[in-house]
């Protein structure tokens, strides 16, 4: 798919990871709106939405073509946050002493990492097919972003853990699904990378997650994974698969202490 004039829509692209590449794919020359909880750092534009809402979604969608006009790839980048007991993520102890995420969180986790997932995922897809194809057959990109966390979660990840291997485990049947009408599904899995919010982040946990990047030494750089996004849009054969962008950090499994204090 040809970056250049396309209908990009960048959720979470308020801020970090999403933000990053929604302003690369800016530069190189894509028609890009965000849709967000909040526009945040972005000045293009924008349209909000809680991910988790079908309707709020269908009406940013709508809300950001005029803009944007045939919407050619969607990126997805919500429910990248890892709070003790909140957010998005809900990480913590599920039982026993100490014990945090509650059904209620576990059930908000999935409601906005893979359902959330899921419905603008179904959005996108039912406006790229009404499109018309390109040169080669193809109609759109779909990109959700995944964790390396939904592929080897440390202890006290379980609600963030399922929430996004519901994105993995979907990939493949949609991308499948969708193949007929010339649309790409792919997910990325990022390891860590420094956002604002992982910068900012203290503490033995984090401290021990900086140690694991094997090459190169050190969390990846947002523009790392916005330079991921754009090989992803423009090469075809990338499809129905899961990629990992996490320099060879493999996650151990942690130590209770850390979520009883």
């Amino acid at each position: 798919m040809k970056i250049e004039g396309s209908g990009v829509i960048v959720a979470g692209g308020g801020s970090g990871l999403g933000h990053v590449t929604a302003v690369a794919l800016r530069e190189a020359g894509a028609k890009v709106g965000v849709l967000d909880m909040n526009p945040g750092a972005w000045d293009g534009p924008y349209a909000e939405a809680d991910v988790s809402d079908e309707d709020a979604v269908e009406r940013a969608f709508d809300a950001l073509a005029p803009d944007i006009g045939t919407l050619r790839v969607m990126l997805n980048t919500t429910g990248r946050q890892v709070t003790r007991g909140g957010g998005t993520s809900h990480v913590g102890l599920c039982a026993g002493p100490g014990r945090t995420v509650t059904a209620a969180a576990f059930r908000r986790a999935l409601e906005v990492n893979t359902l959330g997932s899921f419905i603008l995922l179904q959005a996108a897809a039912e406006r790229m097919i009404a499109a018309d194809p390109d040169d080669h057959g193809e109609r759109g990109v779909i990109i959700n972003t995944s964790t390396t966390v939904s592929l080897e979660g440390q202890l006290g990840t379980a609600a963030y853990a399922a929430s996004k291997g519901g994105v993995n485990a979907m990939t493949l049947p949609l991308a499948r699904e969708f193949a007929r009408h010339g649309v790409r599904v792919m997910t990325i899995a990022p390891g860590i990378f420094e956002t604002p919010m992982f910068s900012n982040a203290r503490g033995p946990m984090v401290d021990w997650l900086r140690g694991l990047v094997e090459f190169p030494d050190r969390p990846g750089h947002p523009q790392e994974y916005a330079d991921c996004v754009r090989t992803i849009v423009e090469n075809r054969m990338f499809n129905g698969d899961v990629i990992r962008i996490d320099g060879a950090l493999r996650v151990p499994a942690g130590r209770h202490d850390w979520w009883e204090s």
